[in-house]
């Protein structure tokens, strides 16, 4: 079983539109020579108007819908440079059995500066959100390009800026410089029930806009392993590779999800489809705007779900509820005074029904905001109130990494955040290691190409001790020169690495 983002390369997508034009090509032929083929001045349909109910619709269509949403589902065209070898021209050289004979001597045939960077293109769609030019979209549409466009239905197109992005989510917000768009509005996804009638509104294999229909198959989707958050609203609308970041309407043309993955063991669609619920997609967008990162909340305890067997030995009737199975020192859970064992039931008023839920509640919290929080303790129902605080931040080395602002640093292209509980056991980082874990490298950027990847831990920059996020952007803010030197941990050892900003691609 395969999970399928769906975004797509202009190549599949050429390959589709030749397909398909080979078919169309034979039907014609074929009509054209056959004697009882029915010429269209001989064919006599009986036209019947449209009847419209009380609610306005017209019987059997969504066309109106369609003509309100469309002209703001947009498609998203975007230019990724690839770092390349010679090798890469010669597949299979190297393989060990090739390399006992003529050891790396392959490597030389064709130096890696006289091949260059590789160019990639990539197609996805997008939704206007916003009058003046903000358009929602999945973050593995725009994730490591160097130019977007963006086409309007009506033909137009623009270069587009990447205002921000959010991996966790997959979320991510570009800009073009217009005015008076169409957009499609945003409903609240919470309001979504199972069985609701949808409509996925895309660019699928660069064949042009596209629309399906389908139901919502089921909502509050999680532990897809997709993405860090998910609260996917399932739907068997047909969702294909270039579906990604657009649009899942209701009957009512408002905005209740972007379109971000496939299951399927074929490679397009098989009724399973997942979209990001629009709730999440519009806070996550506000902070990207506001900000340019995304602000989550943080509370502070390791949590894991409610089993059936863990139930009764936590005197629970059900298996509904987040089990804390640690709490961080000094962090807002132990000041609030949680302890280990403790079951949560309701954050802030709404009903926990499993880890995933919880931390997205959490993550949803303003920092600084004041909650009610309702566990089970020893059989007895407890009030805790809690402070949640900021989530260690991500933060992004020498802001150069982005598009919107100047080279003034080293390291450009990084992001890094604070090493957390969840990080070191996703990672498997030791207790003892300090440091800024990398959770994004710029594919183009000299960090990349001297080999820094997510999951890193930078220990030191330029001999200087990392004990975190804000120290390590502190140290390639105002460097000596373009040359850093940097000490990563991975895979249970640390190794030094040299990054040369002049080695940047393209």
């Amino acid at each position: 079983m395969n999970i399928i983002f769906n975004s797509s390369r202009l190549r599949l997508a050429a390959f589709g539109l030749a397909g398909a034009a080979v078919v169309a090509g034979a039907a014609f032929a074929l009509a054209q020579s056959s004697p009882s083929a029915v010429k269209p001045a001989d064919l006599k349909v009986p036209l019947q108007e449209t009847s419209v109910p009380r609610d306005g619709l017209p019987r059997g269509s969504f066309a109106p819908i369609v003509e309100k949403v469309a002209p703001a589902v947009v498609k998203i065209e975007t230019t990724t440079t690839l770092k390349t070898t010679g090798m890469e021209q010669f597949p299979g050289f190297n393989d060990p059995f090739w390399q006992q004979f003529f050891g790396n001597q392959f490597g030389r045939v064709i130096p890696p500066h006289a091949i260059g960077p590789q160019v990639e293109h990539g197609l996805g769609s997008g939704v206007i959100v916003t009058r003046d030019g903000y358009i929602l979209t999945n973050n593995h549409v725009v994730d490591g390009a160097r130019e977007v466009k963006v086409t309007l239905p009506d033909g137009r197109e623009f270069t587009a800026k990447v205002v921000g992005r959010d991996p966790k989510t997959d979320i991510a917000v570009v800009k073009i410089n217009a005015d008076h768009l169409p957009v499609v509005p945003m409903a609240d996804s919470r309001n979504v029930k199972v069985g609701d009638v949808v409509l996925a509104i895309g660019n699928p294999f660069g064949v042009g806009q596209t629309v399906t229909e389908g139901i919502v198959s089921a909502k509050n989707r999680s532990g897809m392993g997709i993405e860090h958050y998910e609260d996917f609203i399932q739907t068997d609308a047909a969702i294909n590779p270039g579906n990604s970041g657009g649009a899942l309407v209701d009957i009512d043309g408002r905005l209740i999800g972007v379109n971000t993955a496939i299951m399927t063991r074929s490679g397009g669609s098989q009724g399973v489809g997942f979209a990001i619920p629009s709730d999440l997609a519009r806070n996550v967008m506000e902070s990207l705007i506001k900000y340019g990162h995304v602000t989550r909340g943080y509370l502070g305890v390791m949590i894991q779900n409610v089993t059936p067997a863990l139930a009764p030995e936590f005197d629970l009737k059900n298996d509904q509820g987040a089990l804390v199975s640690e709490v961080e020192p000094k962090g807002p859970a132990h000041a609030a005074g949680f302890e280990n064992g403790d079951v949560i039931m309701k954050f802030n008023g709404r009903n926990v029904t499993d880890s995933e839920s919880l931390q997205l509640e959490v993550a949803a919290t303003k920092p600084g905001s004041k909650v009610p929080v309702e566990i089970m303790r020893d059989g007895n129902v407890k009030t805790l109130e809690v402070t949640i605080k900021p989530l260690p931040g991500t933060k992004q080395l020498a802001a150069a990494g982005s598009q919107n602002n100047p080279d003034t640093g080293t390291l450009n292209g990084v992001t890094v955040s604070d090493l957390d509980p969840q990080a070191r056991q996703q990672y498997h980082i030791p207790k003892h290691l300090t440091g800024a874990l990398i959770t994004q490298v710029d594919p183009t950027s000299a960090s990349a190409q001297a080999g820094l990847q997510p999951g890193d831990v930078i220990e030191s920059i330029n001999r200087h001790p990392v004990k975190d996020a804000d120290e390590a952007v502190q140290l390639t803010e105002h460097p000596k020169s373009k040359q850093t030197l940097v000490r990563v941990w991975n895979d249970g050892g640390s190794h030094y690495v040299v990054v040369d900003e002049h080695d940047k691609l393209g």
